[in-house]
């Protein structure tokens, strides 16, 4: 296991702040916390990843928080996954119409 945890399920209202501290109850450690935010419209996107001091502290924030209750929403805590790596450009071409041959 990582160090890394994904949360999931939360609230607009959950800021990093508070976040940070339900993580960090029971003594865990946490050295970074980093709510996701929408480019188009900067609100949340209700997910967030926080990385913990070790892999203790992080299965035990997932042990601790999984299905509780942050500010009215049931948290999903899980061990965060690497993220697959993404897929070359895609073409579309900019071409000029029909004289592409």
């Amino acid at each position: 296991m990582g160090n890394r945890v994904y949360i999931g399920n939360l609230s607009f209202d959950t800021t990093e702040d508070s976040l940070r501290a339900a993580l960090s109850e029971d003594g865990r450690s946490v050295k970074e916390v980093t709510v996701m935010m929408d480019r188009e419209t900067g609100r949340p996107r209700g997910f967030a990843f926080a990385e913990m001091a070790n892999d203790a502290d992080a299965q035990s924030a997932i042990s601790a928080l999984d299905g509780t209750d942050l500010d009215g929403r049931a948290l999903k805590v899980s061990e965060a996954k690497e993220r697959a790596p993404r897929g070359g450009g895609g073409g579309g071409g900019g071409g000029r119409g029909g004289d592409r041959w």
